[in-house]
C-alpha cells in the first residue's frame, strides 16, 4: 500500500516555452512527480486546466499537503480517494499530474509497471500495441505565419510494431522537407510547437505532397479552429464554405487522397456533421476531439447520434484518471477506436504510454520528432522490449 505523507507543487516550463504544472509527492516509498501538458486548440467542454489559475492551483496543492496522510492507496480505483479530496479546488491538469505521480509510487509498491496498475489482465499474448499516429505537417493554431487552415497532417503506418513505425514516420518526416522545399519557396525547414514542419501551402497541396509518400494519411482539420457565424472561414485561400460545402469539401479529400483518418472535421458542436461524413465514409476513422474532449456525457451524445468511431483521449482534457478509465470503457463497449493522444505544450512525462497500453487504445497520436514526443513513443517501445 502507498501512504501519501505530503504533496508540493511548482510550475515548469512546457516544449511551447509555457508554464505547466509539476507535483511530487512524498510518500511511505519515497518521492516521485509527474508533469501535465498543455494543450494550444482546445474544446469548450474540457475541464478548465487550473481552478482559478496555475499558481492558485500550486498554492492549493501545498495548503493539502497533511490531508492524504490517512488514505491509503492500494489499486487504480482507490485514487478516488486522492480525487474526495481535492475535487472541486484544483485543475484538470493538476488532478491528472497528482494521480500520475501516485501511480508511480503505486507501481514501485507492488513491483509493477504502470500499465499493469490499469490492466492486470494483459498478459504477452493479449497485449496489443497500438498504431503510431505521427504529426509530420502543421498549420492552424499550432504554426506561425502563412499555413494550412488544416491543424495537422498524419502518417499512420501499417504497422503495429512502435519500433518500425518511429523509423518509418522519422524517414518519412525527412523526406518530406526534401518534397516541400521542392513545391513551397518559402519553407524554410521550420518547425511548429509539435516538432512537425512549418509550410505556406495550404491543405490540397500539403496532401498531394505527401501522397507520394505511400503511408497511410490523416488530418486533423480542427474546424471549431475557423467555424463562426454559420460558415468555416478559410485563410488559405481566402474563401467561407458553408455546412454543407464543407462536408462536400472533405468528402472529396478523403476520396481523392484516400485519407484513413479524419479528427474534427466540424464544429464541435456539430455531431450531425460528423454523422453524415460517417454514413458515407463508414470504413474511414471519423475522429472526435473537441467535439468530445474526454468527456463522457460528450462520447455518449456521439454514440447516440451515430457521430463518430474513433475518439480521441487526452487525459488531461478529463483531469480524472478513473473519469479518463470509464471514457475508455464506453468506447470499448461500442467498439469506439480509442486514440490516446499528446499536447501541443508537452513536458518529457511519459505516463500517456502507459496509459495507452494499459487500456489498450488502438491508436497512440504523438510527433515524430522532438524529445518531448519521442519520450512517450519510446516507453511504449520499452513497454514491448519488457513483455519479451
Amino acid at each position: 500500500m502507498v501512504v501519501v505523507k505530503k504533496v508540493s507543487a511548482k510550475h515548469i516550463l512546457d516544449s511551447r516555452r509555457e508554464k505547466t504544472i509539476f507535483v511530487s509527492v512524498y510518500t511511505n516509498m519515497g518521492k516521485f512527480s509527474a508533469s501535465s501538458p498543455t494543450g494550444k486548440s482546445t474544446g469548450k467542454y474540457e475541464v478548465k486546466s487550473y481552478k482559478k489559475n496555475l499558481e492558485k492551483d500550486i498554492e492549493t496543492l501545498k495548503k493539502f499537503r497533511d490531508y492524504f496522510s490517512d488514505d491509503i492507496i492500494d489499486d487504480f480505483s482507490d485514487l478516488r480517494r486522492i480525487e474526495d479530496i481535492v475535487d472541486g479546488h484544483i485543475g484538470a491538469n493538476s488532478l491528472f499530474a497528482l494521480e500520475s505521480a501516485v501511480l508511480k509510487a503505486l507501481a514501485m509498491e507492488k513491483k509493477k509497471q504502470i500499465w499493469q496498475l490499469i490492466n492486470p489482465n494483459i498478459l504477452k499474448s493479449t497485449g496489443k500495441f497500438p498504431r503510431i499516429v505521427g504529426n509530420c505537417v502543421g498549420g492552424g493554431k499550432h504554426s506561425q505565419g502563412k499555413k494550412s487552415d488544416f491543424q495537422e497532417f498524419l502518417l499512420i503506418p501499417k504497422t503495429n510494431s512502435v519500433k518500425n513505425a518511429f523509423e518509418i514516420n522519422k524517414k518519412a518526416k525527412r523526406d518530406v522537407s526534401y518534397l516541400l522545399r521542392e513545391k513551397d519557396e518559402k519553407f524554410e525547414n521550420k518547425r511548429n510547437y509539435e516538432d512537425a514542419w512549418e509550410t505556406s501551402l495550404n491543405e490540397k497541396e500539403i496532401l498531394d505532397v505527401l501522397k507520394n509518400l505511400r503511408v497511410p494519411l490523416g488530418v486533423d482539420v480542427a474546424a471549431s479552429g475557423f467555424y463562426g457565424r454559420r460558415k468555416y472561414h478559410y485563410q488559405n485561400p481566402m474563401l467561407q464554405r458553408t455546412k454543407e460545402e464543407q462536408i462536400s469539401y472533405i468528402s472529396n479529400l478523403i476520396r481523392n487522397f484516400k485519407l484513413s483518418y479524419i479528427e474534427d472535421p466540424f464544429d464541435e458542436e456539430d455531431f450531425e456533421g460528423f454523422a453524415k461524413l460517417l454514413r458515407k465514409f463508414p470504413d474511414t476513422l471519423i475522429v472526435g476531439d473537441d467535439l468530445t474532449t474526454t468527456n463522457i456525457k460528450r462520447l455518449g451524445k456521439a454514440i447516440e447520434m451515430k457521430s463518430i468511431n474513433a475518439i480521441i483521449v487526452k487525459p488531461n482534457q478529463n483531469g480524472s484518471l478513473l473519469g479518463v478509465a470509464k471514457v475508455c470503457e464506453l468506447a470499448k463497449k461500442k467498439d469506439i477506436k480509442i486514440i490516446f493522444s499528446h499536447r501541443s505544450g508537452e513536458t518529457e512525462e511519459n505516463i500517456l504510454a502507459d496509459l495507452a497500453f494499459g487500456f489498450q487504445a488502438e491508436f497512440f497520436k504523438s510527433g515524430i520528432t522532438g524529445k518531448e514526443r519521442e519520450a512517450k513513443i519510446r516507453r511504449l517501445i520499452e513497454i514491448g522490449r519488457r513483455l519479451k
